[in-house]
């Protein structure tokens, strides 16, 4: 059983919110879709780090998960800054239950159990936060990091995490979430957000204080989600 990744869908089945106006996302959904079955199959993983929908409301993206819901693979949904059809966690999986979505599951305060791993991970904030309300976010993500790294540890699984923002990019951190990660230890992180050729290029991959960080924003990946295990 495979771990796999991507961020960054921008699905918009239930709204008129088109990516394909932006370079490179010509027919975007098709391709998604065509990579996705080459590689995943119902036995994977497939860990979705945020910006999943467009849709401003939870019912307006029933067409997006439905979309989600056809392709191979049990599915890992983290939080973006764009998924403002972001509910409550009772409200969202009661909506997938009726909508019989099984293969959706949160990872919010939380971490999901994916053979000998666990998949942690929260949305993150700025990594050039300075006001107090970025710092009072940032510090209610770690919180929310800090706790899902704490069900990892009462599984006994080894962690892997996923954020949404990259907690470091170009020579801007975002101290709040990468203490945490220094402090508990993670060797690997991944995440999104980040856009385009020219924005790629400040962001930090590579190992970045003994941490592999991993871009994985879906345009960036070519539409190809990224093998973790």
């Amino acid at each position: 059983m495979a771990l796999f990744c991507i961020a960054d869908l921008h699905l918009s089945f239930g709204t008129n919110k088109p990516m394909d106006i932006f370079p490179g996302w010509s027919g975007y959904t098709e391709r998604l879709e065509k990579n996705w079955r080459a590689i995943v199959s119902p036995e994977d993983t497939v860990v979705l780090a945020g910006d999943i929908s467009w849709a401003m409301r939870l019912e307006d993206a029933r067409e997006d998960f439905a979309y989600l819901h056809r392709l191979p693979g049990k599915k890992l949904i983290l939080k973006g800054n764009h998924d403002y059809w972001w509910s409550t966690r009772a409200k969202i999986e009661k909506f997938w239950s009726d909508c019989g979505f099984d293969d959706l599951a949160l990872v919010h305060n939380s971490a999901c159990p994916v053979e000998e791993f666990a998949v942690c991970g929260t949305r993150g904030w700025l990594y050039n936060s300075e006001t107090p309300e970025d710092q009072k976010i940032v510090s209610r993500e770690a919180g929310r990091l800090r706790a899902s790294l704490d069900e990892a540890e009462k599984l006994g699984l080894r962690p892997v995490v996923f954020l949404h923002y990259p907690p470091v990019y170009d020579n801007m951190e975002c101290r709040g979430i990468l203490e945490v990660l220094e402090e508990r230890g993670i060797t690997e992180c991944y995440f999104g957000h980040i856009h385009g050729t020219q924005a790629a290029r400040k962001a930090v991959c590579g190992e970045y204080h003994g941490i592999r960080m991993h871009l994985v924003s879906c345009d960036y990946l070519k539409f190809v989600p990224l093998l973790v295990r």
